[in-house]
Formats: structure tokens, sequence, C-alpha cells
């Protein structure tokens, strides 16, 4: 891709819808490279690669603000192997978090679902009735 893309044609290049990149913008992680003529924002291969790079990292369990410090430290530079490594440890431990609730919902949802087995399909569903009891 040689040529300068709108910002339309960039988010379809991209897979993204366009309010993505425009909230991309907003919070800069991704600049438009020119304005045309008509002041629309031009974006090039760099722009593209970056929403891939974002893409990619958001895919694998990184936040926005964790794809903001892979990009580039507070300098400009590339972040060293140690702040990658630190973001990596963070996001494994939400993962094994999330991991650990999941296996509770599957526990309940099992436990619900058995005891809907035992019922008759006409009667009042027991586990319905708990829920709305639940405060």
């Amino acid at each position: 891709m040689s040529k300068r893309l709108t910002i339309s044609e960039l988010a379809k290049a991209a897979g993204i819808p366009t309010t993505t990149l425009r909230y991309y913008e907003r919070i800069r992680l991704v600049e438009p490279e020119d304005r045309s003529c008509s002041n629309y924002r031009l974006y090039g291969d760099q722009s593209l690669k970056k929403l891939k790079f974002i893409r990619a990292a958001q895919a694998i369990g990184f936040t926005l603000e964790d794809v903001k410090s892979l990009l580039a430290d507070g300098e400009g530079k590339a972040p060293t192997c140690g702040n990658v490594q630190d973001l990596i440890e963070a996001r494994l431990t939400d993962v094994e978090e999330r991991l650990k609730d999941l296996r509770h919902v599957r526990k309940v949802l099992k436990s619900a679902l058995e005891q809907c087995h035992r019922q008759k399909n006409s009667d009042c569903c027991q586990v319905v009735a708990d829920l709305r009891n639940k405060k």
C-alpha cells in the first residue's frame, strides 16, 4: 500500500470499525500521517502496520494501555524485555484470575442444570426462583 488511505479505507483494510480508529486517534495510539487538500486525514503503511499490531496484542490479552507501553516508552523508544516481561506477568495473573472465576461459573451452571434435570419441565424452575431471591 503506497497510496494514502482515508480513515474509512484504513479501517476497512485493518478490519476494524471507523469508530474504533477514531477512538485510537483520541487516545493517541494512531495519528494521521498527512492531510488531503480537503483536510481529510490520510494514513499510510505505518498506520496499517500499527493497527495490525494493536489488534494482535489485544488478541493475546494486552490492554490498550499495555499496547501504548509496547509501542514505545516515554521517550519514544521500543520497550525493554524487562518492561514487556512485567506486562506479560500482569496479564497472565489476570488470565489466571478469570479462569478461576470461569471454573466457579461452570460449577454453578452444572449444578443448576442438574437441578433442572431433576425437575419436571412443567414445574416452576427452582433455579430462576433462587436467582430472584438472591440479594
